[in-house]
């Protein structure tokens, strides 16, 4: 065969909003200028060729294989990758995702969002960052998805407290009470949500991050979120995201209305040593092809066009 594809998926600061609607665990994630490239290439053989370290994504191409019943074909799979793991930027979806696509595009038979995202859960629970510009997804079953258009043209600033979160584990727990419990909150974030995107109002983006963020608190505790959020309100920031099932947490910031270096240096100041904060872009989810798998470093941390990595503070 011989044929190849290349593909990058941009990794997340975790969520604007999570939790139940209408009785259905849903997301809307926040897809970052921080990127997963995958490159498949379809062999003669039968074997299946990885590395060891992006088993999700080698995965991911054995399913997709199987799915169109090519479950003895060969490829060789290789991944870049600069997204932390286990802290809620989105990084298996981001390998996942980018096989996928990158599969379909070397078949010449392009997946379509539905199929990719049925085929994605089968690994496991999934980022909306599959999706173009920003989704509502059922991260959990894969059954439905509601595209809410273009990300806004917002700064985040990752806090990034390491530590790590076991994706499965958690979302193996069943959470059913405090779900119930949160409903009305949850409905209140994702209706902001979408009339601040509808409206372009981005005061309402951010205050809805807020809300699903401080909210999550009954089943996920961080104990970074109330520090992170007067950091917001001191740099004249928009509201705070977090990782839902992962340590870390953005700030959400209007470039056009604060200065993003001053408010970088600023936040990064205040937080104790150790502590990573990473500058970065919200961008439209979705897959990117790229013309070869050398491309990565245009698109491996600032963005598309850019090969500059996000600025990266350690606090002191």
């Amino acid at each position: 065969m011989g044929r190849r594809a290349c593909v990058a998926l941009p990794g997340g600061c975790g969520e604007l909003v999570q939790g139940a609607l209408d009785g259905v665990r849903c997301l809307v994630s926040c897809p970052v200028a921080i990127y997963s490239t995958v490159e498949v290439r379809l062999t003669s053989g039968s074997d299946i060729l990885a590395p060891d370290d992006f088993p999700k994504a080698a995965a991911a191409l054995r399913e997709g294989l199987r799915e169109r019943g090519l479950a003895d074909a060969g490829a060789v799979l290789r991944v870049a990758s600069v997204l932390p793991r286990g802290r809620g930027y989105a990084s298996s979806t981001a390998d996942i995702g980018a096989a996928l696509y990158a599969l379909g595009e070397a078949l010449g038979q392009p997946g379509s969002l539905a199929d990719v995202a049925r085929l994605a859960v089968r690994i496991e629970p999934t980022d909306s960052t599959l999706f173009p510009g920003l989704a509502r997804f059922d991260h959990r079953g894969g059954r439905c998805y509601e595209l809410l258009g273009a990300a806004p043209p917002l700064a985040v600033l990752v806090v990034d407290p390491g530590g790590c979160v076991d994706t499965l584990a958690f979302n193996r727990q069943n959470h059913g009470d405090p779900l119930c419990r949160l409903a009305s909150q949850h409905r209140e974030a994702f209706s902001l949500l979408v009339g601040g995107l509808r409206r372009h109002n981005w005061e309402d983006v951010g205050a809805a991050a807020t809300l699903s963020a401080c909210a999550h608190q009954d089943i996920l505790y961080n104990p970074w979120l109330e520090q992170v959020r007067v950091l917001c309100e001191q740099i004249g920031g928009l509201g705070v995201c977090r990782a839902h099932s992962g340590t870390i947490l953005g700030i959400l910031v209007d470039p056009e209305h604060s200065d993003l270096s001053d408010a970088a240096h600023f936040v990064a100041g205040c937080l104790p040593k150790g502590v990573i904060l990473r500058a970065t872009t919200m961008v439209d989810g979705g897959p990117r092809l790229l013309p070869d798998f050398t491309a990565f470093s245009l698109c491996s941390a600032a963005g598309m066009t850019s090969n500059k990595s996000p600025e990266v503070m350690d606090a002191s």
